[in-house]
């Protein structure tokens, strides 16, 4: 009897930090805040495609490399800040994928603010809209 209690409480103890382990990934993507990175890349399912966070402020860019030279380059998804100056501080925002291939929660850690973020091959598809 002592034998399967010391097994069931070594059993539980591994689940346990297992299960503390991977709710600090999404997806393979490690989102624990860092306090200092002002940069961060976040993958997207698009092997060819990453998002670009400026984890001070919440500028976010579009980040495409290609092994032929005609598809890099860096665009806009929020060239404005989200907070003022004196609010800056690094690790403040992070970013979350969804289910959605070409959407990502952003989240300010510091005041609990959301918006939803969408990339797009496409300019005009490219978004950044106020949940909360």
């Amino acid at each position: 009897m002592k034998k399967l209690t010391a097994s069931l409480v070594i059993v539980l103890f591994t689940l346990t930090a297992l299960a503390q382990n991977q709710a600090n990934k999404t997806d393979g993507v490690k989102t624990e805040r860092t306090e200092s990175s002002t940069y961060r890349l976040f993958p997207t399912v698009n092997m060819w495609t990453f998002i670009k966070l400026n984890t001070r402020t919440g500028q976010m860019w579009q980040v495409q490399y290609d092994v032929k030279e005609n598809n890099r380059g860096e665009y806009r998804l929020n060239p404005l800040s989200l907070v003022t100056k004196e609010e800056e501080t690094n690790g403040r925002f992070i970013l979350y994928p969804t289910q959605n291939s070409y959407n990502f929660i952003l989240l300010d850690q510091l005041d609990g603010g959301l918006w939803q973020v969408q990339w797009s091959i496409e300019p005009e598809k490219r978004l950044l809209l106020k949940m909360n």
